[in-house]
């Protein structure tokens, strides 16, 4: 068995994709404060830190020769370019985290999306999705963070995001944040639901009433 599907037995992976502006990272990091036991992987990327952001809290904040450099040794689950950036999840992080018996979550694009849904089938995805794209503009003007022209970029690379928003298992869309933030904990606890979960945690219950359970243990 591999050290993936030993991770899975016990707990869970979460994808969490959303184009820029649509309140992810703010939903991802009330998600936690709610529910402490949970994990966020903080990725690798090449972008500069924007205003208030620290090194190894928001991301591993790196160059281009040092990003290559740990690609080409292995040490990412996946990697994309996004907005001319190099993003990647470490590969030991993650694991890591899955191992402890964390469920874990990882705010990442959707071309790494696809990519660990490829190395872990059994992953969870979630889309956020603005109300409209009217919308999701005026979020990232109020935000202050980006120039216009970066803002008209990440406008125009929205649309081709939110495509892709299809190929996740659930979408969320963010009209309202406490509703938005609820329906993220409610896809949490559902997975936790899981059989396979329940099997390995209450082990002695499911022995008492006869329930066989194939847990890949």
């Amino acid at each position: 068995m591999t050290q993936a599907a030993q991770s899975f037995s016990g707990s869970s992976l979460f994808t969490v994709t959303a184009p820029s502006g649509a309140g992810k990272s703010s939903l991802l990091a009330a998600l936690i404060r709610k529910d402490p036991s949970l994990r966020l992987s903080i990725s690798h990327t090449t972008r500069p830190p924007r205003p208030g952001e620290q090194n190894g809290r928001e991301y591993h904040f790196t160059n281009i020769a040092d990003f290559r450099k740990r690609l080409e040794e292995g040490e990412f689950l996946e990697h994309a370019i996004v907005h001319g950036n190099y993003y990647g999840t470490s590969k030991l992080s993650v694991l890591g985290q899955l191992d402890a018996g964390h469920d874990t979550l990882l705010e990442i694009d959707w071309q790494g999306a696809r990519q660990i849904r490829k190395l872990f089938p059994e992953t969870i995805s979630v889309f956020i999705l603005p109300p409209s794209i009217s919308v999701l503009e005026e979020r990232l003007v109020k935000r202050g963070q980006d120039s216009g022209d970066i803002i008209k970029q990440r406008i125009l690379a929205a649309d081709e995001e939110i495509r892709h928003a299809s190929e996740f298992d659930y979408v969320i869309i963010n009209y309202d944040f406490d509703l938005a933030l609820a329906k993220l904990a409610a896809i949490v606890e559902t997975a936790r639901c899981r059989i396979t979960r329940q099997a390995i945690k209450n082990r002695d219950l499911f022995a008492q009433f006869g329930i066989r359970c194939f847990t890949g243990l």
